[in-house]
C-alpha cells in the first residue's frame, strides 16, 4: 500500500434517490467492493446532502461510534434513548450505538437543504450501553488550526468516543492558512469545503481525500478561498 494514496472525489461510490444525494468514501449499502471496506478504524465517511423537510426516518443501530458533522443547513436527531438535538456547523455530534439504538435524523428546514458529513468507527468494546453527546466547538475552531472534533483520548473540549485509537481532527481554514496533518498508522484527511495543497498528494478539491499509512507529518495549506478538512488518525 502507498503510504500516500490520493482519492478524488467523482471516483467515489454515489447514491441519489432524489431527497438524498450521497457520496461514500467506502463500500456502504449496495456498493460494495471488498478492496474498499475502511482505512484503519474509519469504516464510513459519507458525504451527504438532504433535501429540505425530508430525511432518514427511524432505524436501528448496534455496536458502532457514529460522529456527524454539518457543513451547512441543519440537521434534527431523535433516537429511542430520548435524546432530542438540532444539529449545526460547528455542533459535533456522537451516538455510541452500544447494544441497539433507534433514531431518525430529518433536515427541519422547508426551503433548504443539509450538507453534513457521517463518520462511522467501531467501539473499544461490543455490548456498552448506549449513549449521545453533542458540543459546540465553534470557538475552538475560530482559533484556527487542527481541532480535535472528536476523540477516544480525551483530548479537551472533543465529543468522546467509545474507541481510544482514533481521533477526528478538524480545521477551517482561512485564505492560505497552512497546517500540519499529524502522523499515524492510518490518517484520513477529507475536504470538505474549498481546496488545499498538501504536501506529497498534491492540489485537493471539495470531495477529495487522501489515506495516509505512515507518511509522516505533512504540510498542508488552504487555497485562495479557505478550506474545511475533517482528518481521523487511527490504529
Amino acid at each position: 500500500m502507498s503510504p500516500v494514496d490520493v482519492r478524488r472525489a467523482g471516483t467515489r461510490p454515489h447514491t441519489n434517490m432524489g431527497w438524498l444525494d450521497s457520496w461514500h468514501s467506502f463500500s456502504f449499502g449496495r456498493h460494495y467492493d471488498p478492496a474498499n471496506t475502511h482505512h484503519g478504524l474509519l469504516l464510513v465517511n459519507n458525504d451527504d446532502r438532504v433535501a429540505p423537510a425530508s430525511g432518514f426516518p427511524t432505524h436501528f443501530h448496534r455496536d458502532m461510534e457514529i460522529v456527524t458533522w454539518v457543513l451547512s443547513g441543519r440537521l434534527e436527531h431523535r433516537d429511542s434513548e430520548g435524546n432530542h438535538g438540532e444539529l449545526y456547523p460547528g455542533l459535533a455530534q456522537r451516538m455510541s450505538a452500544g447494544t441497539g439504538i433507534e433514531h431518525s435524523e430529518m433536515n427541519p428546514s422547508p426551503t433548504d437543504e443539509v450538507h453534513f458529513v457521517q463518520m462511522w468507527v467501531p467501539p473499544d468494546t461490543d455490548g456498552i450501553p448506549p449513549s449521545y453527546e453533542q458540543r459546540d466547538i465553534n470557538d475552538k475552531l475560530d482559533k484556527g488550526g487542527l481541532r480535535a472534533i472528536a476523540s477516544g483520548q480525551e483530548h479537551d473540549g472533543a465529543i468522546a468516543i467509545q474507541q481510544h485509537d482514533a481521533v477526528l481532527w478538524g480545521a477551517r481554514l482561512r485564505p492560505d492558512e497552512a497546517t500540519s496533518v499529524p502522523d499515524g498508522a492510518h490518517v484520513h484527511v477529507f475536504v470538505a469545503a474549498g481546496d488545499v495543497d498538501l504536501r506529497n498528494a498534491g492540489v485537493l478539491g471539495a470531495g477529495d481525500a487522501v489515506r495516509l499509512s505512515n507518511a509522516g507529518d505533512l504540510a498542508l495549506t488552504a487555497g485562495s478561498t479557505g478550506a474545511e478538512i475533517l482528518v481521523w488518525v487511527t490504529a
